[in-house]
């Protein structure tokens, strides 16, 4: 059926009309989405900002609240990041090249991809359990930081193979074959020139999956987080060869999560008080890495000239 010119102008005058409404609907969602966050983390910061201070980051916690700090907590948090770091960071982006630039499209490359994109939105409990006994009772790893940082590093691969993935797609295909067209190598084609071009997006998705993890509490009480703990892990640098010690790795742990989990859960107020105290450093600890990985991919697109 042919429309006339009227036809034509009332129909391109409706969709317009829709496309402002969706786009209303969708600014007030977020837009009341931002407030509600916004009072949640004001009411945090009024609640917890009196326990704020240089003694609340330097004290382990105490039976007594307003002696209590989380100084096993953070350090406990960035020792278990630090291992999440290490484990899933390599695995993963070696990954997503191997996917996005070997694998080709066969079945075998299609159903790896489904189970990574499941895998990604599997719950958190489940990677706790599993690591529970694997890592705990197979491995004999025990409750330690290192199976804490193993078992988040599995949480996180799944993010850290996509994100890669996505960034290598991201690279236009005249990148690719300006350089197999001058000799080079795949290998040296994505080292020299798909990597460098792809870097924001593969660090972009590194720290989203690490802020992630360092709020993640399911998976960390399953393998066995103390809630408790007056002491902190050996140093991993000593001042005598072989200047590094890995005893670390098998110390007890907690971290930042479960420290808030104990305070909550105790009757006396003032405990209550220090959990918002954690909360709100626990956020701020997000929101930096978060602000890292714009900076980063800020500067790296800088340098992307195409």
């Amino acid at each position: 059926m042919r429309l006339t010119p009227e036809q034509l102008h009332s129909l391109s005058v409706r969709h317009k009309a829709k496309d402002l409404a969706f786009e209303v609907i969708g600014l007030v969602v977020m837009l009341v989405s931002l407030l509600v966050l916004a009072a949640l983390f004001a009411q945090l910061v009024a609640d917890g900002l009196v326990r704020i201070n240089g003694s609340f980051f330097l004290e382990f916690p105490s039976r007594r609240a307003e002696q209590a700090g989380i100084l096993s907590a953070w350090v406990g948090s960035l020792l278990v990041m630090l291992v999440t770091a290490f484990a899933a960071v390599p695995i993963g982006v070696a990954a997503g090249i191997y996917l996005e630039e070997y694998a080709g499209k066969g079945w075998l490359a299609q159903a790896i991809e489904i189970n990574v994109s499941n895998l990604a939105g599997v719950p958190s409990i489940i990677y706790g359990l599993l690591a529970l006994g694997l890592l705990v009772y197979g491995l004999g790893l025990g409750q330690s930081i290192l199976t804490a940082g193993l078992t988040l590093g599995m949480l996180i691969l799944p993010i850290v193979i996509v994100a890669t993935r996505e960034a290598l797609r991201a690279v236009p295909g005249t990148i690719r074959e300006a350089s197999f067209g001058l000799g080079a190598t795949r290998w040296q084609t994505i080292r020299h020139h798909v990597l460098p071009y792809s870097s924001a997006g593969i660090l972009t998705g590194i720290i989203i999956g690490l802020s992630r993890a360092i709020g993640e509490t399911a998976p960390i009480i399953t393998i066995g987080a103390l809630t408790f703990i007056a002491f902190l892990p050996p140093a991993p640098i000593t001042a005598t060869p072989p200047f590094l010690n890995m005893d670390w790795l098998a110390s007890p742990f907690t971290v930042m999560p479960i420290q808030m989990f104990n305070w909550v859960s105790r009757p006396d107020p003032a405990f209550h008080v220090n959990a918002a105290a954690a909360g709100v450093v626990l956020v701020a600890m997000t929101l930096l890495m978060n602000a890292t990985a714009i900076w980063l991919r800020y500067r790296a697109r800088k340098r992307i000239k195409w």
